[in-house]
């Protein structure tokens, strides 16, 4: 289908030119520069982005339309100033703004009849990218942000291109250069404090803690803020707390939906923990705790930004994890902990296991399900409880 949308457009520029040209012909205007390319289609990609995270829910309609206008100004000036056309007859000018008009219109009402309309979705085209022709966007607007440091709007997309592409130390030091436009902003306070906490391996507390602080400051209902909260909260094991923090989340999303369904389910196991101190101390007694490093013998064959998963599941039965933490190599060597509260919906605890098998891999493909080249090292027939815990990388997924 895209080679014969291709070629069918093809064909159209060229009987459009032939038929037009003669007609109406316009000066020519030079060409734009390789470096001009890129940074045209890194404004392609950030709307798509910003459209995603509106659509998503996580960007704010306010804040959308703010950013799409900050693109079309910066797009603006990058396209080349035209030369103003000379005048011609006026019958070739009908003649040429008919076909203009004719031609294209005819193409599009028989592929709307007859084509596949989501087959030229932005979104669609964006998902087909390659990594590679990503990350050579956002390397170029990295390198235009260092010709322009002062441009807030411009590190804050990178921040979030740089999020996308998982590579979470660097969102947060894009983030560091935004200045005041940040601390006026609850929303990207909020998300600050997720990639902060995203670069240590999901640890919120410390720094993030205090970003999160500060966007309730501002907004005390603000979405993404108020669930890091509860989840800070949940890690220092005050329930009470984590549970007000997503009950003022849950009022503000729809009844009945995936997002509140799952969020009242949080709500009512922070609570129960609440009421039932005695589990809460059973929680902590079954939980894992230890450091994973990785072998000299495998360290030239990662990342730093490879991503790395720790997590610990029942020796037989099935492989859903019971617990896991996802982190980077570059944490490496890392301190870990598992316990009950990291419990996946459906799945077992660790308390409820006399022996456990915990395993840390780095994951080549990014994703947890294991795949050939992966590089792991696994502990067996381990306690829940067990503390120090000394779990070394060692092996290669055949």
């Amino acid at each position: 289908m895209t080679g014969f949308i291709i070629l069918a457009a093809l064909l159209l520029i060229a009987i459009v030119a032939l038929l037009v040209t003669p007609l109406w012909r316009s000066p020519r205007v030079a060409h734009r520069t390789d470096q001009r390319e890129t940074n045209l289609a890194i404004f392609r990609d950030q709307l798509a982005e910003i459209e995603r995270e509106k659509h998503a829910g996580t960007l704010a309609e306010a804040d959308f339309e703010q950013a799409r206008q900050e693109l079309q100004r910066r797009l603006l000036q990058e396209l080349p100033a035209t030369e103003e056309a000379p005048a011609h007859a006026p019958g070739e000018r009908k003649t040429a703004l008919a076909l203009l008009i004719v031609l294209p219109l005819a193409a599009t009402l028989l592929y709307a009849l007859l084509g596949n309309r989501q087959a030229l979705d932005p979104v669609q085209r964006q998902a087909r990218m390659a990594p590679e022709q990503i990350a050579t966007m956002v390397a170029g607007l990295a390198e235009k942000l260092r010709e322009s440091p002062d441009d807030s709007k411009g590190w804050i997309m990178l921040a979030r291109s740089y999020k996308v592409l998982e590579r979470f130390s660097d969102a947060a030091e894009a983030y560091s250069h935004v200045g005041a436009l940040l601390e006026r902003d609850a929303g990207m306070l909020a998300d600050y404090a997720e990639v902060l906490s995203l670069a240590k391996g999901g640890d919120l507390q410390g720094k993030p803690s205090e970003m999160i602080e500060r966007a309730l400051k501002i907004d005390p209902n603000e979405p993404q803020a108020l669930l890091l909260a509860g989840a800070a909260a949940r890690d220092r094991r005050q329930f009470s707390a984590a549970a007000d923090y997503w009950a003022r989340l849950l009022a503000q999303l729809e009844p009945g939906t995936a997002e509140a369904d799952a969020l009242e389910n949080a709500i009512s196991q922070a609570r129960s923990l609440v009421s039932q101190p005695g589990k809460a101390t059973g929680d902590a007694k079954s939980a894992l705790s230890g450091e994973v490093t990785l072998s000299s013998k495998l360290a030239g064959q990662a990342r730093p930004d490879d991503v790395l998963f720790v997590f610990a599941r029942a020796e037989n039965g099935s492989r859903i994890p019971l617990a896991a933490i996802r982190a980077r190599v570059a944490d490496l060597p890392l301190r870990f902990r598992l316990d009950d509260s990291m419990a996946l919906s459906g799945g077992g605890k660790l308390s409820e296991f006399a022996t456990v098998r915990v395993e840390a891999r780095i994951a080549k493909a990014g994703q947890a399900q294991s795949s050939s080249g992966d590089l792991f090292g696994a502990l067996s027939g381990v306690k829940p409880g067990s503390d120090k815990l000394r779990l070394v990388i060692d092996k290669v997924q055949p």
